[in-house]
């Protein structure tokens, strides 16, 4: 069986109301599976503190759920002291990874990914060779995928741009569950800098340059039903920062 531990990072600015049910999904399910053992990481991304405290009482119950069951899995709270953005507090999370760790990867905090399909992904990590496995939201046979129209629009139309300027081959960089070798990633840490949206493009660009294999499984997704995207302008600067991140890729050589 499969043992080597995993560490999940979940970024949470303001989840006071969706990371509680997450948390006690994941339990749940978790207390099934004996191994791999994993490690969640809640890094709080200087949410007020309201919410502070309502993901404060989550992560307890989350923890005194699991140690009662005799469950080989853990759930802390990482408190950073400002908004980062969630791609600087990922990074933050992995810097808490113990040595040990094989797997590196984070997972949303609204919920979207059901604990079933995170579970069963991380189950898939001694399934198949790779180096980065990720979720899509593709719609096919056995899957469920609930999401607005205008955000399936909105999420073809950067998807195609990413491709296009920064090709991986990924039909869904964006979907909020990602998880990572750690000997491919840990070495490329250094070169992570995206503070925001596009830590997903970016990681995927330097697996892909430095020889890693990816893979994409689809899962079933829904949509939380509200986003934080600012129509137009957010769009506008999501573009601007892939063409700037584009040219930082260009000149950056990664060594497989």
């Amino acid at each position: 069986m499969h043992t080597d531990p995993v560490f999940i990072v979940i970024p949470a600015f303001n989840k006071g109301g969706r990371l509680p049910g997450l948390l006690a999904d994941l339990v749940e399910c978790g207390i099934r599976v004996p191994a791999p053992s994993v490690e969640f990481l809640v890094v709080d991304d200087g949410s007020s503190p309201t919410h502070l405290l309502l993901e404060q009482r989550a992560v307890e119950r989350a923890s005194v759920c699991l140690a009662t069951a005799g469950a080989p899995h853990r759930v802390r709270l990482l408190e950073l002291p400002g908004n980062v953005g969630k791609g600087s507090a990922i990074r933050r999370g992995w810097q808490e990874a113990a040595s040990d760790a094989a797997w590196l990867g984070f997972l949303d905090a609204d919920g979207a990914v059901p604990a079933a399909e995170v579970w069963r992904l991380v189950a898939m990590l001694n399934s198949v060779r790779f180096d980065l496995l990720a979720g899509a939201r593709i719609r096919m046979a056995g899957h469920r995928v609930h999401r607005s129209l205008i955000r399936h629009l909105q999420g073809r139309v950067f998807a195609t741009l990413a491709e296009r300027w920064i090709p991986s081959g990924f039909y869904d960089t964006q979907c909020g569950f990602k998880l990572v070798s750690a000997a491919r990633l840990r070495p490329l840490l250094r070169l992570l800098q995206e503070e925001r949206w596009l830590l997903d493009v970016e990681l995927i660009a330097l697996i892909v340059q430095a020889g890693g294999r990816c893979i994409e499984e689809p899962i079933d997704w829904s949509d939380p039903g509200s986003s934080r995207v600012v129509p137009i302008l957010d769009p506008f600067r999501m573009v601007v920062s892939l063409r700037r991140l584009r040219r930082r890729l260009a000149h950056l050589p990664v060594s497989s």
